[in-house]
């Protein structure tokens, strides 16, 4: 914790410069088409900043880092997944998407099958994947006050969660796209300079030879006395028993100022401090790579058993999931026509690699500058701890207050465009559709907030997007792709296929975030099935929309080959028709 004065000024400016952005954004909102696509009229080149920054979540700004320090290679498939998953909304989804005249993703799924209750169980799934996106945010609002400030944990998600509503509420997608496109190049420039300083410091300092170890036989050692304090209990894995030290309870006994014993695993109490002498080996929390050549090397995973499972899972849960983001999608339906779609996609791809590169050199120094992190599995900070601690001094919380800024814009605009997806789906389907219901909608955006309290201190920020991408993966990504491109989906079988895929990764997300099941039982494959479920139920959710359809094909809609000219003819030619919302 830096406890900075310059940090809490950042992060209040931070927040202000959103609120008034947002502000300035409301004069331009009037009309329900404004609250939900901003009437269409959103140029490439600022959408693509706008959907950096609403995309650039908190697993991105402090996941990333925190998995790669922790995981090493395996942990580069997230920011990989996350920037590649574009290409494929740049080549399957973008363009007819936005041809369609829909301005919602359960309207999409009325207009391509013209079924009223299809379009309510896309309804419920758009629900259901913002919250399971929201939590994560507001939990890393959180653990972002409670590091770099020491407040209680409780008032991130609340500061969080009362900005991001009050935007919305008050101008809908016409206020928050100004907000995302400043948030993009806020949180780039707080991501970059720090990385940047880092990648200085460790070819400039006199001692940076040592940073090759990263790749060698031994851990990752601390070059000062260094207490860590273990907030829950924790399974650490010790390589070199020299110089650390315990008090609290070490292995189910009472100790004070005791070594932590022989190699290997040993559990540390909650309350506990592990103290490591200056030139001390870092344990790191069990699963995880101790020595600096398992951690460089690739096909161990992110712990546990069947890593290869694990990793093929996340590439399809990545890889497919941006396709089926409903904060994502619905600002595609703000383009003025389908080439502007495209055109914004292929910039955002830019945009994410080059934001990628920055958080990915943060955790490879992290585990350099901060290894104490690794002891408790709460890498999550890395981003916000490695700068001030590698340079210390008056730049060191310059550099911790632009970091802090950063963390702020990300949960901010994510959490918007969460919120916008969120509120349009209830008031467009459960509400008659007019302003005022789209602005009572969004209040109900209080509703991820307890969630993220009672669970938080779990998995991840990485892990817990990345199963709210095999949600997305299962359920809304195989309703676009095959109702853009096969003729043959029926109502039925796009609802079963939402059904099967929704229940199937629902069900294992919300096991994984309450804790999971034991890891050894049946040789580890429940755990490793509810903890990354996206390889097995992407595919069983594609094939039942085909198998149903192929059932049922009876029940086409009669006008597909109208519905298909629409989403594939160019606009110049005429074809298409703007649907338009209710209010």
């Amino acid at each position: 914790m830096t406890g900075s004065p310059l940090t809490a000024a950042a992060l209040l400016i931070a927040a202000v410069a959103t609120v008034a952005i947002g502000a300035y954004g409301v004069r331009f909102s009037r009309t329900t088409s404004d609250f939900l696509v901003a009437s269409r009229t959103v140029g490439s080149q600022w959408n693509a900043a706008a959907i950096s920054g609403e995309y650039l979540s908190a697993a991105s700004f402090l996941g990333v880092a925190g998995l790669i320090a922790k995981y090493g290679a395996d942990a580069l498939w997230y920011p990989v997944g996350f920037t590649a998953g574009y290409l494929g909304l740049l080549l399957f989804v973008a363009a007819p998407l936005r041809r369609s005249g829909a301005y919602t993703v359960p309207d999409f799924a009325e207009f391509r099958l013209g079924s009223a209750r299809l379009r309510k169980v896309a309804m419920l799934v758009v629900v259901v994947v913002c919250i399971f996106y929201l939590v994560p945010q507001y939990q890393g609002a959180g653990l972002a006050l409670k590091t770099l400030l020491g407040t209680p944990v409780w008032l991130g998600p609340v500061a969080v969660g009362a900005i991001v509503i009050t935007n919305v509420v008050a101008g809908g997608m016409r206020s928050i796209t100004f907000v995302q496109a400043f948030q993009y190049w806020l949180k780039l420039t707080a991501i970059a300079i720090p990385a940047l300083a880092l990648t200085a410091l460790f070819f400039s300092d006199s001692g940076g030879a040592e940073g090759w170890k990263l790749g060698g036989a031994l851990p990752p050692t601390v070059q000062q006395d260094t207490p860590v304090s273990i907030d829950t209990d924790v399974v650490v894995s010790v390589t070199e028993p020299e110089g650390v030290t315990v008090s609290g309870t070490l292995d189910g006994r009472a100790v004070n100022v005791s070594d932590i014993g022989g190699p290997g695993d040993h559990t540390l109490g909650a309350g506990s401090t592990l103290t490591l002498a200056a030139g001390a080996a870092t344990p790191v929390v069990a699963g995880a790579p101790s020595t600096g050549a398992d951690w460089i090397a690739s096909g161990r995973g992110f712990g546990g058993h069947h890593p290869l499972y694990q990793v093929i899972s996340i590439m399809v849960a990545t890889f497919l999931g941006t396709m089926g983001l409903p904060h994502v999608l619905v600002r595609f339906y703000t383009n003025p026509d389908g080439r502007a779609a495209r055109r914004t996609a292929l910039a955002v791809i830019a945009l994410l690699s080059l934001f990628y590169l920055f958080p990915t050199l943060i955790g490879v120094f992290s585990r350099l500058y901060v290894p104490q992190l690794l002891i408790t599995g709460n890498s999550d900070a890395a981003v916000l701890l490695a700068p001030a601690a590698a340079i210390g001094g008056p730049v060191g919380q310059v550099v911790a207050a632009l970091v802090a800024a950063g963390a702020i814009a990300a949960f901010l605009a994510t959490s918007s465009g969460l919120l916008v997806s969120f509120a349009g789906a209830l008031a467009t389907d459960v509400l008659p559709g007019r302003v005022r219901d789209f602005r009572l909608a969004a209040v109900v955006g209080l509703i991820p907030i307890p969630l993220a309290l009672t669970t938080a201190g779990g998995l991840e920020l990485s892990r817990s997007v990345g199963l709210a991408f095999a949600v997305a993966a299962s359920t809304l990504c195989p309703l676009l792709v095959l109702g853009i491109w096969w003729r043959g989906l029926t109502a039925l079988g796009a609802a079963s296929g939402l059904a099967v895929g929704g229940l199937l990764s629902g069900v294992t997300v919300s096991v994984a975030v309450a804790g999971g099941v034991d890891e050894d039982m049946f040789g580890g494959w429940p755990a490793v099935l509810i903890g990354y479920p996206a390889a097995v139920s992407v595919p069983l959710a594609f094939a039942t929309m085909i198998v149903v359809s192929w059932l049922t094909r009876a029940k086409i809609p009669a006008d597909v080959a109208q519905i298909f000219a629409r989403m594939h003819v160019p606009e110049h030619l005429g074809m298409g028709i703007e649907r338009m919302p209710r209010g």
